[in-house]
């Protein structure tokens, strides 16, 4: 891919991220991020029962987001994304784990490979 501007940030710790969406998933790269969408029922604690099973792992998040989820009030969806390929043994376990709780529901964006600067 060619690139067409060089040091266009205004701030030298600027960075902007570009997803490639496609049909299938990048195979493990050994250095790898995985994007999911979550949601648990409303009650004191779920966030916290919502990733213990990765943080259980030693599973690291990158990015939490929580966004209305239009069905109900006071119902949320967590976008996450966290260090490591849908396919590691320990990041299946965990959302294997956050799937069979009571009440979630859980989707993968998918796996991809850590970006590089250029």
């Amino acid at each position: 891919m060619p690139l067409f501007c060089k040091d266009i940030e205004d701030h030298h710790g600027n960075t902007t991220r570009f997803y490639v969406i496609g049909k299938h998933d990048s195979p493990p790269s050994g250095e790898d991020r995985t994007a999911l969408v979550m949601s648990i029922r409303d009650e004191p604690g779920a966030l916290h029962m919502l990733i213990k099973p990765l943080a259980s792992r030693g599973i690291g998040l990158t990015r939490i987001e929580s966004r209305p989820s239009k069905r109900k009030l006071w119902e949320y969806v967590f976008f996450i994304d966290l260090i490591g390929h849908r396919d590691d043994a320990a990041v299946a376990e965990a959302l294997d784990e956050i799937r069979a709780m009571p009440g979630t529901w859980l989707k993968v964006l998918g796996s991809y490979p850590v970006s590089r600067k250029l």
